[in-house]
């Protein structure tokens, strides 16, 4: 990946924010350094973490928000620093048979994705990697207080890392782009992500930080209507979903063929399987509201 000169990092008292390409739009991230009086926090390890240098270098741990390989793409530049995810993402962190049971994916597709992550997020597994849980505390001195707050649905661990004593959240890939909420692996759960994109909003923040794409966002206003409008990408989804079926009844590899995530065309090792599992998590909301019925392979209206 070609190297970017990197501007001065956005600064909230003890928060540094190093923003990646375009906002830490994927691939890249958008990378937090906590500094506190006794220790040195990162918030994930995004691409652009390994064109910061000692600031982030020097860190003396790295707290993962969740596990995915873009999120995980500085570990080897930190191989002292202690590592902690989510007990729900642990195993994802740790070893690579763990990451492929948190995609769920075909072998294929894993052999694709193993040799993509491998070439361009600098993949390291961190085996002596420890685990947290909701409402874990962090004080890493002088004050500065950081609180996990469990935000499931992009993945089964999803946290947002809050610096209480500064007023920063950082929410991860709860990301507010237009693409809207991504759910598409096996530890993902629509009906999750619907609740935590309520939860996210009661955190007690002034500043919000996310993964990739806005960077900060620092009027309430503003970030409530991002996220009204990133949380509204579910439901157009939906309505899309019936419009399919309202040409008759298909099965699921059919409308994973329609496409109901990613544009026709756009292709990475992965979007058959996100749209499989996407897909299939909308029918099952649609089938329980009895809005849809499953005869033999095909869905139809009911």
């Amino acid at each position: 990946m070609e190297e970017l000169a990197l501007e001065s990092p956005l600064r909230f008292g003890s928060v540094s924010v190093y923003l990646g390409e375009k906002s830490g739009k994927y691939p890249d991230g958008n990378q937090i350094v906590v500094r506190g009086k006794d220790m040195r926090v990162a918030f994930d390890t995004p691409l652009v973490s390994n064109r910061i240098g000692p600031d982030f270098d020097d860190v003396d741990l790295v707290i993962l928000g969740h596990a995915h390989e873009d999120h995980m793409a500085g570990l080897h530049r930190v191989p002292r620093a202690r590592v902690q995810a989510h007990e729900a993402d642990l195993r994802a962190v740790q070893s690579w048979p763990g990451l492929c049971d948190h995609y769920g994916y075909a072998d294929d597709v894993l052999a694709e994705i193993k040799l993509m992550i491998d070439r361009d997020f600098h993949y390291h597994p961190r085996p002596d990697a420890t685990g947290y849980a909701h409402d874990q505390l962090w004080e890493p001195g002088g004050g500065v207080r950081i609180r996990a707050r469990h935000l499931p649905g992009h993945t089964s661990g999803h946290c947002a890392l809050v610096v209480e004593s500064e007023g920063v959240a950082f929410i991860g890939d709860i990301d507010l782009t237009g693409f809207g909420p991504y759910y598409g692996d096996a530890t993902s759960s629509l009906a999750a992500f619907r609740k935590s994109l309520v939860d996210v909003a009661e955190l007690d923040a002034e500043i919000w930080i996310t993964s990739h794409h806005r960077g900060a966002i620092t009027d309430r206003a503003q970030f409530l209507a991002d996220l009204a409008r990133f949380a509204a990408k579910i439901d157009e989804r939906t309505d899309r979903l019936i419009g399919y079926l309202r040409e008759g009844p298909q099965t699921l590899d059919q409308l994973v063929a329609r496409r109901l995530l990613y544009p026709q065309g756009f292709s990475l090792p992965y979007v058959e399987s996100a749209e499989f599992n996407s897909i299939r998590m909308h029918l099952d909301e649609l089938v329980a509201q009895r809005l849809v019925r499953q005869a033999g392979d095909c869905y139809e209206l009911a």
